[in-house]
């Protein structure tokens, strides 16, 4: 083989290109790859701090105030598996409306009623037709306000709960965008599934599961309401024309220094109580009205304003609590105009009769009977007993003593000449052993919701007593009886007591008014009815006294 000439081999080598030397190796520092097993425990990590975030700035700024229907209400969002829209009526209990189904729950707190929108309802009852929708336009709005609070609240909790537990603003930024993420979706799925209707069927827990068997079917005794209130007032009115024009009773009737007390008891919320009561003042001219307690059902605030139609019943409105008032109830009595509230046996002397009363020890608003209640009514009635007395080495007796429990009222015999009881829902009158006589007043709200419980409504019942001026003693007392809830039946019972009767004994020192009260001639000898039914014949009746009025 020829050998290339070195001048050759020089030039090629120029040609060339020179070759660069190899690098050295070297070590390099890489992040490793996260297993999929550390990716998972991330993104955990990240929505639990997005959850949690979100929760705590909802939990902080997350709720807004909204009227809805007659009720001032704070609204908020909580997180829930099931959605839906709980509204909180405390004491009482809870409503369970299924509105929507999302990952996020409406909370609705009830916080009072208000008195206004309360009475427009109660007045106009007509409006309870379009409360439904009301109520759910009111949850609407109040949704969409609570809504874009809760964007802000929820961005800020989660942003920055994620900058205080990564340290870096890309993840905290990260987990703001994921809540506000969250929350759309939530928001998207409870629109597209809001129901409206949801609200004629809700689910009821705490006192408020007895509701449904209490009401029944609310919509038809809400269409009857407006004809059941206007009826009684106007029964009431044209009841005592036609006892008046009809009776043929030795009749007792009061001259003009007779006391007229309206003894009235356990009207359990029923708002047509008043226009009742207000009808029977202006008719019978009564001096004093006498409350023997249960105005309220639950005796909570949000029930006080209830009460406020007290004072323009037109007379002094004396008061005892009762087991469903509470000691709230009671401080609102006290702040209103003409109220007399008696209790620890403390007295007040109204149109020329002392009174003197005890509340209730217990307060059961739910009906439960509780350990001790006996002996604690018996205690209370022991304490009454006790402040009669006192008042009465103190020269200023006591006339009429009231309080709840008629097994309270019984421990005051022999101190007072008449004690007044309500609680049982049923008039009863009895002598007791040693000289007081015990009144005890049916329920002047036809005990309230419980009316529909039975069969048959519960009756309306009140009670005019006559007092003579001189002696401050019983003379006579009207039983007033009504039809409850639909119904449109009155019954009026007169009754003298045992020494007025005709044919009794007469007193050994009859005053002028009493003698006065009797019926002079032969028409003493009559024997006395024990009750004037109306029942038969008033609706005949009421037609021809309506077309004269």
């Amino acid at each position: 083989m020829a050998r290339v000439p070195a001048a050759v081999r020089a030039t090629i080598s120029r040609l060339r290109p020179a070759r660069r030397p190899r690098p050295a190796p070297t070590t390099a520092v890489l992040e490793p790859v996260p297993p999929p097993a550390g990716r998972l425990r991330r993104a955990l990590g990240l929505t639990a701090v997005v959850l949690l975030g979100a929760w705590l700035g909802l939990l902080v700024v997350g709720n807004v105030r909204v009227p809805v229907g007659p009720m001032d209400t704070t609204m908020t969002l909580r997180p829930s598996l099931t959605g839906g829209t709980k509204i909180n009526v405390s004491p009482l209990g809870a409503l369970h409306l299924d509105s929507h189904t999302a990952p996020v729950r409406l909370d609705v707190n009830v916080d009072q009623l208000d008195p206004a929108r309360s009475q427009a309802l109660v007045d106009h009852p007509e409006r309870f037709s379009g409360l439904q929708d009301e109520v759910a336009r009111d949850i609407g709005h109040g949704a969409l306000d609570l809504a874009v609070r809760s964007c802000v609240a929820v961005v800020t909790g989660a942003t920055a709960l994620g900058l205080a537990v990564y340290r870096r603003p890309r993840r905290a930024l990260a987990a703001g965008g994921l809540a506000l993420t969250l929350l759309a979706a939530s928001g998207a799925t409870a629109y597209a599934t809001w129901n409206p209707k949801s609200v004629l069927e809700p689910r009821f827990s705490g006192l408020l599961s007895s509701a449904p068997s209490l009401v029944g079917d609310a919509r038809s005794i809400v269409t009857e309401f407006d004809v059941y209130q206007r009826e009684l007032a106007r029964l009431v009115s044209n009841v005592t024309k036609l006892y008046d024009a009809t009776s043929t009773l030795p009749a007792y009737r009061p001259d003009p220094t007779t006391i007229r007390v309206l003894h009235v008891s356990d009207i359990h919320l029923n708002p047509a109580s008043w226009k009742i009561i207000a009808s029977l003042v202006e008719q019978y001219e009564v001096n004093v009205i006498v409350d023997s307690g249960d105005t309220m059902d639950h005796g909570t605030s949000a029930e006080n304003g209830f009460l406020d139609p007290i004072e323009d019943l037109g007379a002094p409105y004396v008061w005892v609590r009762g087991n469903h008032d509470s000691h709230t109830t009671q401080r609102y009595l006290e702040d209103l105009k003409n109220v007399h509230v008696l209790d620890d046996g403390r007295a007040v002397s109204l149109a020329g009769l002392r009174f003197a009363g005890m509340g209730d020890p217990q307060f059961t608003p739910d009906r439960t009977d509780r350990p001790g209640a006996e002996a604690s009514q018996e205690l209370a009635g022991a304490r009454l007993a006790t402040a009669l007395r006192d008042q009465r080495a103190a020269g200023t007796p006591v006339d009429v003593a009231v309080a709840h429990e008629p097994q309270a009222a019984r421990q005051t015999d022999g101190e007072v000449p008449l004690v007044l009881a309500g609680h049982v829902h049923h008039q009863e009158m009895e002598v007791l052993p040693y000289g007081t006589r015990l009144r005890v007043e049916g329920s002047t709200g036809g005990s309230g919701l419980r009316a529909v419980e039975d069969e048959h409504p519960d009756p309306i019942e009140a009670s005019i007593l006559y007092f003579d001026r001189d002696t401050r003693r019983l003379q006579a007392w009207d039983a007033i009886r009504l039809g409850g809830l639909g119904l449109t039946t009155a019954e009026v019972s007169r009754h003298l007591v045992e020494e007025n009767q005709p044919g009794a004994t007469p007193t050994p020192s009859p005053t002028p008014s009493a003698a006065s009260a009797a019926p002079p001639g032969p028409s003493t000898v009559l024997a006395i009815p024990p009750a004037i039914p109306y029942a038969s014949h008033v609706p005949d009746a009421l037609k021809s006294a309506q077309a004269g009025r």
